[in-house]
């Protein structure tokens, strides 16, 4: 019998700004209810990520997609925080996977399956190529959003990631509360100013 598997992905560990977002995706057993033109999202262009999302959603025995805040981020840093958003996205799917393949090389641990660890997955495995199309999307949406809020720093184009672009507004505005503080360049800004390190969540490194 085919085994009904949970595909597990991140996008946004590298930002300086916005959520580290993780999803889960289950498929039906090997054969059924196929999506055609999967691949790594990193591997796509964005239209086409828009254009998968729905038919994953569509054709998915599961899905889940969870959004792991700024904030979190900082008080728990970024390793601890993917863990914890794999763990959740995975108990969001595990009442119908058999078993899990989570990107990467480390498993978060009292995982609700049994679980294995699949460097390069996203270019292997079927759901988990679903999963990183539904993590990037729904972290470019929430970008798209930020930018909408805090228009200064360019978010709906560098997604939050250290470009110049983003390191230069960063620089003359100083952090907005989605920026991750515990992140060097951000910190660095806040050390700089001293109104900047005033501000709620700003924390002293060690």
């Amino acid at each position: 019998m085919s085994l009904r598997i949970a595909g597990i992905d991140e996008a946004g560990r590298g930002p300086l700004a916005g959520p580290v977002v993780v999803a889960a995706v289950v498929f039906p057993p090997a054969g059924r209810t196929p999506v055609n033109g999967l691949d790594d999202s990193k591997a796509l262009t964005a239209r086409k990520r828009e254009q998968l999302y729905p038919r994953i959603l569509e054709r998915a025995l599961a899905w889940k997609i969870v959004f792991i805040e700024a904030d979190e981020i900082d008080r728990r840093n970024i390793f601890q925080a993917t863990m914890h958003g794999m763990r959740e996205a995975l108990l969001g799917v595990a009442h119908v996977a058999d078993c899990a393949r989570i990107d990467g090389n480390r498993l978060p641990q009292n995982l609700p399956c049994p679980a294995e660890a699949w460097v390069g997955g996203d270019a292997r495995d079927r759901s988990i190529m679903a999963a990183s199309i539904l993590a990037k999307v729904a972290r470019d949406a929430r970008m798209r959003d930020l930018h909408a809020q805090y228009p200064q720093y360019g978010f709906d184009r560098h997604k939050g990631y250290p470009s110049p672009l983003h390191l230069d507004a960063l620089r003359r505005f100083g952090p907005c509360p989605a920026h991750r503080r515990s992140f060097a360049p951000v910190r660095a800004v806040l050390e700089s100013s001293p109104i900047q390190a005033a501000l709620p969540g700003f924390t002293p490194p060690p």
